[in-house]
Parts: structure tokens; C-alpha cells; sequence
């Protein structure tokens, strides 16, 4: 049984001029109860119900949509960017410091020629993980406890590297190589590395030779500041040495040859690898969509982690929606970088006439997310009715049908 007061209170509110209910007088008349009981403004302290005077706290934070923050710009072409430039390729990049909405994630367009490496280095603050675009490449990877690790990749494939771990990315076989970097830090820069030749050249010969058994003079012929790509001799892919790990503990991942990243859904296909199909992945998650002409990735949210995109080919929309009554659209091309932030709603349509194709990463190995239309299909309509006041019954049926 309802308590009297509540009793009472439903009563009063439910007569009207032809007897039915009426929720405005319902909510008239609790507010006119609430006035009689509470005493003082909210948050100012006050009198709870029944109880002494409160403590003075601070003002309740209410809603007006002029104190939210304007939506910031969630895309970027990181292929219209300024690149480093060196003998032996070049790298552009989108951080934080250009792109200041993604603070979780940071992306690095990188072109390798035949016969280049990118130098041996490590990241002080930020894992590495990339798809392979096109060409081979080899990567070498160095981890604390002393193993190494020798890789072969194909266009399609992912590695995946942990912060601090030494390592190095070259070119096998006549042919160019690309590949798309993804860090978990939106600060990291792919131009402030910790290189090889950067190294060697600040320390003093004396130490050098101490430290390599061999005469200081040796060191006057050696790079003078940092490589960071170098052309050198192109490597037969015959001749590239392959000296993975066992399969559990890879750096390498074949993405789009493992039956297991494969996830259709409605509008196309996705390619995803979390840290079950690939272990070493220790803190990020990432894959490869592509959305047919016409179609979409629809309406969802990642709960746990910053999603980030390059589109590789096609014309896409992209919406966000970020609360507080604030949504943006934006168009994107091939060779512009998206960054969604952590449970912003979202979603991806093709408005080419070509397949929408993105290389996507998320900073967290575990792959979370929650559509918009499984939401309304498992809620009540009643509830539905309530939350969409004036939409009419069918037409919320309509939307719980999908």
C-alpha cells in the first residue's frame, strides 16, 4: 500500500476537469509537497526532511547548455600535415599539440622506401601498434627480459609494440612500404624518439669505447644526430630473416588472414583485434572496418576507451553526440584521422559510391560497446513512452522492431 501522504497526494492530482490523470498536475503537486517538507535551497544547505539544518555545500551544478563547453573538432587530416622528411622516407603525424581533442591517442603516417628502415628507438610514454597499408616490411623488437624477436609482415597485418621496448621497421623486397601508427598517448610525438643514432652520437667516444671494447676512433665515421629513416641497400625478401616468437607470445598479428577477427555486421565488415585474438596486445585494441555504399555503422558508444580512425578510402560521414545537447557532423576523405572520446555517442555512414574503408584503434585491449538500437529494443515501452513523450505507440514499436 501507497504511504498516506502519497495516498493523498496522487488523489488530489489525479482529479481533473473530466476526471482522467494528469501528469502535469501530478509533478505541480509533488513539487508543492517537496516545498512544504524541504526547507532552504538545494545545496546550500537547507533542511533535509525531518532532520537538522545541513551543513553550507556547494551550489548545485544545474544544466544550461551555454556553460557546456562548444563541441570541439573531432576530425584532422593527418595526410595534409607537415611531414619529417629523411633519405630514406617520411612520417606525418597527428598529436594532441594539432589535434587537441585526442588526448588518448596519437597517429603516424609513415612511408618507407625500398631499402629504408625507420632506426632502431624506443617510446618513453606510449605503446605502438600499426596496420600494414601496403609493401613488406620487417621489425625487429627487443623486451626487457632479453628476448628478440625478428617479424615478417604483409599489406593487412598488425604489431604491436609496448612501451619502452626497443625496436626498428624495415623494408623488404623492391617495393615501397606504408603503415599506419597508432600510440595510446595523445602527447606522444613520433618525431621525439628515443633513436640509435641520436644516442650514440650526444655520448662521449670515451664511454663508447669502454662500453663496446673497441677503439673511440672508430665512432668519427658514425651518423653525426638522428637518422630516424635511413636509405640503405634494398633486402631480397628471400634474404630477410623471420625469427618469430611462439605463436602466444607474437608481436605480429595476420589480421585479415585470422578467421577470428572477422565481425559482420549489417552494413559491412569488420576485421578487430582485442588481446584475446592477439595477447601481446597489452593496452590498446584495433582492426580494420569497411562499410558499404549507402550503409552505416550505427549509432553506438565505446564505455571503456577513446576510439581513433584513418580513412584509407572512400567518403564518409562521421556523427558524435556529447551531451549536454551538443552533436557534431563531419565529412571525412581518405587520409583524415577521427577521434572520438571515451562514451561520446557515435556513428560511421558511407555517402560514396566506393566502399568506406578505416584503419580503427581503441586504448584498451578489452573491446567494448553499446548500440542505440538494442538499448531501445530492451526497454519497456511504457519507459520508451515516457523518455519520447508525443511520439506515437506504433512508431515506437517500429523502433523496438530495428
Amino acid at each position: 500500500m501507497f504511504p498516506s501522504n502519497r495516498r493523498s497526494l496522487l488523489g488530489a492530482a489525479a482529479v481533473g476537469a473530466s476526471g482522467l490523470v494528469s501528469f502535469e498536475k501530478i509533478a505541480d503537486a509533488a513539487q508543492e509537497a517537496a516545498a512544504k517538507s524541504d526547507h532552504g535551497q538545494a545545496g546550500q544547505g537547507g533542511f533535509g526532511r525531518k532532520v537538522d539544518r545541513l551543513p553550507p555545500g556547494p551550489p548545485v551544478a544545474t544544466h544550461n547548455q551555454k556553460d557546456i563547453a562548444e563541441f570541439p573538432d573531432f576530425r584532422f587530416s593527418l595526410d595534409g600535415n607537415v611531414p619529417k622528411i629523411t633519405s630514406g622516407g617520411w612520417a606525418k603525424e597527428a598529436t594532441v599539440h594539432q589535434f587537441p581533442v585526442s588526448k588518448g591517442i596519437a597517429g603516424v603516417h609513415m612511408y618507407l622506401n625500398p631499402g629504408a628502415s625507420r632506426e632502431l628507438h624506443w617510446h618513453a610514454i606510449a605503446a605502438e601498434w600499426a596496420f600494414v597499408i601496403s609493401g613488406r616490411c620487417q621489425t625487429v623488437v627487443l623486451e626487457p627480459s632479453g628476448a628478440s624477436e625478428i617479424n615478417n609482415y604483409n599489406p593487412g597485418d598488425l604489431w604491436y609494440f609496448q612501451k619502452g621496448h626497443g625496436h626498428s621497421i624495415q623494408t623488404i623486397g623492391d617495393e615501397p612500404c606504408h603503415f599506419i601508427l597508432s600510440f595510446d598517448n595523445g602527447a606522444f610525438s613520433e618525431h621525439g624518439t628515443f633513436g640509435i643514432t641520436d644516442w650514440v652520437d650526444v655520448t662521449p667516444k670515451d664511454l663508447l669505447a669502454k662500453e663496446f671494447g673497441v677503439p673511440k676512433d672508430i665512432f668519427d665515421a658514425f651518423p653525426k644526430g638522428e637518422a630516424y629513416i635511413s636509405q640503405g641497400p634494398v633486402v631480397p625478401i628471400s634474404q630477410a630473416m623471420d625469427a618469430p616468437w611462439p605463436k602466444e607470445s607474437t608481436h605480429r598479428f595476420r589480421l585479415l588472414q585470422d578467421r577470428r577477427a572477422v565481425r559482420e555486421f549489417e552494413g559491412g565488415q569488420f576485421w578487430l583485434a582485442t588481446n584475446e585474438e592477439f595477447p601481446a596486445q597489452k593496452s590498446m585494441s584495433g582492426g580494420l572496418m569497411v562499410i558499404k555504399p549507402g550503409e552505416m555503422r550505427k549509432l553506438h558508444w565505446n564505455p571503456n576507451a577513446n576510439e581513433w580512425h584513418y580513412y584509407l578510402r572512400g567518403k564518409g560521414q562521421v556523427a558524435v553526440f556529447g551531451s549536454g545537447g551538443r552533436g557534431k557532423v563531419a565529412e571525412v576523405n581518405p587520409g583524415d584521422v577521427v577521434y572520438i572520446t571515451q562514451g561520446f555517442g557515435h556513428a560511421m555512414r558511407n555517402i560514396g559510391d566506393e566502399p568506406l574503408e578505416m584503419v580503427q584503434t581503441w586504448d584498451n585491449p578489452v573491446f567494448e560497446e553499446i548500440d542505440l538500437d538494442r538499448w531501445i529494443a530492451t526497454s519497456p515501452r511504457y519507459l520508451l513512452q515516457n523518455n519520447f513523450a508525443g511520439a506515437k505507440p506504433e512508431d515506437l514499436d517500429k523502433l523496438k522492431q530495428g
